[in-house]
């Protein structure tokens, strides 16, 4: 690092080390090229010259970004979201601010949130909901309506003030919230509100945000209640059916003061049914959150061999359905020209991500989704080996292959095959 900058550090007190690891973080997070399509193997291609001009003009004060390129990507429900993706010098100069200021803003943080945050992790905001529905029968299962749209620059700014006194840091903080959307070409300018999701620091930004919106005033007004905010994904837990509306409404004009809406379709109430509470045919009894459903299901109980009625989670429909549905659309089941092995390497990646992720809390559940995966598989099968004819004999052959080689495919390893 010491020999891509020889110069002396400015005024403003961003080191060439700050921006070197700034670089090398978002070099370890790869994603796309922005605006000026250039990819971080162009960038890297003459590395020094650009950490160079960077770290020249965010110390001078001289930075100004670039627009932010409008990325559609598919949502679950099958309508689209807009990313805004900066430029990778873009990418790292947030990077560097946000390493700055981070750790002043963590300390404040409330630990009901979890999203993007150092050492928090969605599976820890899951296991505190899991925590929170043995305690508490109701849930307010919330949905902001286009978050990351609808930030109202000035209360950002005024919380960020109550933490930043560099006068730098609040100007680059103006121009990256003021900077445009480019969208096939076309420039979009905000006017006062919106923090693009695909930035560095919009996530931080975000999480302050709702800090004071909502993490704050909930603590304040409704100590009773419990809370679990993972960005802009917010569990509450009530005691009581009267309580779980009357914060449903003090949250609804809460965040409408501040420039927020609730999803009225997307926005409910649920009535945590288990053993221990009376039936109810009145309310939801299911909520989804960060891709699992929470659910009455029948448990095991570890006192003895019984079986009893829970509260728990599983990978939600909506979530399995993605993934089917995406391995449908990849058509590898229809590559006849490659091998089992290679197959593997193409699916084990996402077969461990799934395990690991959905796999924490009832790994067998998962049997169903990967049995899409093996029917798959043995629909290459068929398609590869005209003398197989049926399923029966696919299946068949894939079994033994798995006797031989049990770790070919992931999920073989620790699921079997179905």
């Amino acid at each position: 690092m010491t020999q891509l900058f020889k110069t002396p550090s400015r005024s403003i007190p961003i080191t060439k080390q700050m921006v070197w690891e700034a670089y090398r973080k978002v070099k370890s997070n790869k994603g796309s090229a922005g605006v000026d399509e250039e990819t971080l193997i162009d960038f890297d291609a003459d590395l020094s010259k650009n950490l160079y001009k960077l770290w020249n003009r965010l110390s001078s004060g001289s930075y100004f970004p670039q627009p932010v390129k409008a990325v559609e990507i598919p949502k679950g429900n099958g309508g689209t979201r807009t990313l805004g993706i900066p430029t990778i010098a873009d990418r790292i100069a947030q990077e560097v601010v946000k390493n700055y200021i981070e750790p002043r803003l963590e300390a404040v943080f409330v630990p009901s949130s979890y999203g993007y945050r150092p050492h928090k992790s969605a599976h820890d905001a899951i296991e505190q909901v899991r925590t929170n529905v043995r305690n508490y029968g109701w849930v307010i299962d919330m949905d902001i309506k286009s978050f990351f749209d609808e930030v109202d620059h000035d209360l950002l700014l005024k919380a960020l003030s109550k933490h930043v006194t560099e006068t730098w840091v609040m100007l680059y903080i103006k121009r990256w919230l003021a900077s445009p959307v480019s969208r096939n070409g076309v420039l979009e300018h905000k006017v006062g509100k919106g923090t693009p999701q695909g930035g560095v620091i919009s996530p931080l930004l975000a999480n302050l945000y709702l800090h004071y919106v909502l993490d704050k005033w909930l603590e304040k007004y409704y100590p009773n209640v419990r809370f679990v905010r993972y960005a802009d994904d917010v569990i509450v837990h009530c005691k009581t059916p009267q309580e779980s509306h009357a914060v449903l409404e003090a949250i609804r004009i809460r965040l409408h003061a501040c420039g927020l809406r609730l999803s009225q379709e997307k926005t409910k109430i649920t009535y945590c049914q288990d053993y221990r509470r009376q039936k109810r045919k009145d309310y939801p009894k299911s909520f989804d959150f960060l891709g699992y459903t929470f659910k009455p299901m029948s448990k095991k109980s570890q006192r003895n061999s019984g079986v009893f009625l829970g509260f728990d989670c599983e990978m939600s429909r909506k979530a399995r359905n993605r993934i089917v549905a995406g391995w449908r659309k990849s058509g590898f089941h229809r590559k006849s020209n490659t091998t089992l092995q290679n197959l593997a390497q193409q699916l084990n990646a996402q077969s461990r991500g799934l395990i690991r992720y959905f796999g924490v809390h009832s790994r067998w559940r998962l049997r169903g989704l990967f049995r899409h995966l093996d029917y798959r598989l043995a629909k290459w099968v068929k398609g590869k080996y005209k003398s197989i004819t049926s399923y029966q004999k696919a299946y068949k052959y894939l079994r033994k292959i798995q006797n031989s080689y049990p770790n070919l495919f992931y999920h073989w390893s620790i699921i079997g095959l179905g």
